[in-house]
């Protein structure tokens, strides 16, 4: 249900390097210009997101190019988005928002909308998510701790962004919310999957050999490599129970024994696990999408819950998974 919401709740004042800059409401963030846009960035992060960033996030988002979190931040992640988008398109590989990958990702469609926060959104909340695994294993379901987070999943944002974006909102039944809004989850027959490790991306491509979809990866760390070469699918479960085994993998604070964890997003492994035939080694959601690529993981492929879903709904057991540590994605 769209819906307008008062112009007084729009308008958030942020500053970029102590200089005031345009206001973070819908109408900046749909009139932006990703043209504007510059790959090489400053070495001073900015305080606050950008409306051109948000507006370009969602776009490759939509190509299926994806971003990872939209947080309105111009990181490696977005530079590796670009990168993939112009594979997919067959287009010169440098990761810069060029003439031609702004005139093949622009389109009239809205960025931001209204949303009517539902009786829904508010149901199945918890209050906290502990950080030790058998304090975990206590609950009954790891599930988001408030609507803004709930919410903010499901239209690929970060929390933060979906808070400046509604600075006065209370995330209740019956207000109305700006969101972002990305595609429905493409569709397809993925044939074939590369990890790669050196650019932290996942391939996903069809059986004709095109490029279906991009994702930024987590893959492994130091002292959780990741496998190498090939494996495949061996199947896919939706919201798991998460078995924790010191044994087998790592250790978790404290915990020497073996932990059931219970189902929920934001569970160890998120919101699905699509399993592989290495033991123990899987693809899977994360509870901190704004962490991909961005800290290590204990030896399997981490991505976004809805990056995750999206690749889970294209997959079928016995599908090639290939750990290699190039991509044709990546930048030169």
């Amino acid at each position: 249900m769209k819906t307008a919401l008062p112009m007084s709740l729009l308008a958030l004042v942020f500053t970029v390097d102590g200089v005031a800059a345009q206001e973070l409401r819908r109408e900046a963030i749909n009139a932006a210009s990703i043209a504007s846009i510059v790959a090489e960035r400053s070495t001073k992060a900015p305080a606050d997101p950008d409306p051109a960033v948000v507006r370009l996030q969602v776009l490759l988002d939509r190509a299926g190019s994806s971003p990872g979190v939209i947080d309105g931040f111009y990181g490696e992640n977005v530079r590796k988005a670009v990168a993939a988008f112009e594979a997919m398109n067959s287009l010169p590989v440098d990761g810069k928002t060029d003439p031609e990958v702004v005139s093949r990702l622009e389109g009239n469609t809205p960025i931001v909308e209204s949303y009517v926060v539902s009786p829904e959104d508010a149901t199945g909340l918890v209050d906290r998510i502990p950080e030790d695994y058998d304090e975990k294993a206590k609950m009954h379901r790891l599930g988001y701790t408030s609507v803004e987070e709930k919410l903010s999943e499901r239209f690929h944002m970060d929390v933060d962004l979906m808070k400046a974006l509604n600075p006065a909102s209370r995330f209740i039944p019956g207000d109305a919310v700006w969101v972002v809004t990305p595609d429905p989850a493409k569709e397809g027959t993925v044939a074939r999957i590369e990890a790669s490790k050196t650019t932290g991306q996942v391939l996903a491509y069809a059986e004709n050999g095109s490029l279906l979809t991009v994702y930024p990866a987590t893959i492994g760390s130091k002292d959780n490599p990741a496998p190498s070469g090939k494996h495949k699918v061996k199947g896919v479960a939706r919201m798991p129970v998460y078995r924790y085994d010191p044994g087998l993998n790592f250790r978790q604070g404290k915990n020497n024994k073996v932990l059931t964890i219970p189902k929920g997003p934001n569970g160890p492994v998120g919101s699905v696990w699509i399993d592989l035939t290495e033991p123990t080694y899987g693809i899977h959601g994360t509870p901190e999408p704004k962490l991909i690529d961005k800290v290590g993981s204990h030896g399997c492929v981490r991505l976004t819950n809805w990056d995750a879903e999206e690749l889970a709904g294209m997959v079928k057991p016995g599908v090639l998974v290939d750990f290699v540590s190039r991509s044709p994605a990546a930048p030169k």
